[in-house]
């Protein structure tokens, strides 16, 4: 007798998870590929989290305050007056700190160069871009791509700019950066979406 629809599929082995070589930094637990992330504030690091560690951290109420969870929110700014902060490159992210400052960082090959901004410069953007006035210390920046003729501003999680650091570092050659690094820059901004 041939067995129905429903007895072959109660017949099948349970399928195995999704296996994944990336591990939450904080227990090891295996994370998805779509796994959040946390930063180590002393450190400066991001770190891979599973959900329950992630939600460990909620904003800045929970423990230490070392760990802070990195928000998904991403938001497109029409202007913004970039021009004030004294960037002398066109691809660059600002994060605020929690004394009220700001560090504006450019990926190149050799990782993020860092540089203050200008205190008083710093707040006539934030006056010129009420938006900026809720970015979340240290776990959110603003990414400026002004490079190769494109004219790009958002509100993104510090883990994209970081990615986009990698993919500078993993591209780049000789002096220009070679053929593969702008059209992977070019990608990475392609694919920024607008989310809450």
């Amino acid at each position: 007798m041939k067995a129905t629809a429903l007895e072959r599929i109660v017949r099948m082995s349970p399928r195995e998870p999704i296996r994944t070589d990336e591990q939450c930094e904080l227990c090891a637990a295996p994370v998805e590929h779509t796994h959040r992330h946390l930063l180590d504030v002393r450190g400066g690091e991001v770190l891979c989290a599973c959900q329950a560690c992630w939600l460990l951290f909620d904003r800045e109420q929970a423990g230490d305050g070392r760990y802070r969870q990195i928000p998904r929110r991403r938001l497109r700014l029409p202007t913004l007056p970039v021009e004030k902060l004294g960037v002398p490159v066109g691809l660059a992210f600002v994060v605020t700190r929690a004394d009220g400052s700001a560090l504006a960082h450019y990926p190149s090959p050799a990782g993020p160069t860092r540089w203050e901004v200008d205190r008083e410069a710093w707040l006539q953007v934030v006056a010129d871009c009420p938006r900026l006035r809720d970015l979340r210390t240290d776990v959110e920046a603003v990414l400026v791509n002004t490079a190769r003729g494109h004219d790009e501003r958002w509100i993104v999680p510090v883990d994209d700019c970081y990615r986009l650091t990698a993919i500078i570092r993993g591209e780049w050659r000789g002096l220009s950066g070679g053929d593969t690094v702008w059209p992977r820059i070019d990608r990475f901004f392609s694919e920024l979406t607008e989310r809450p």
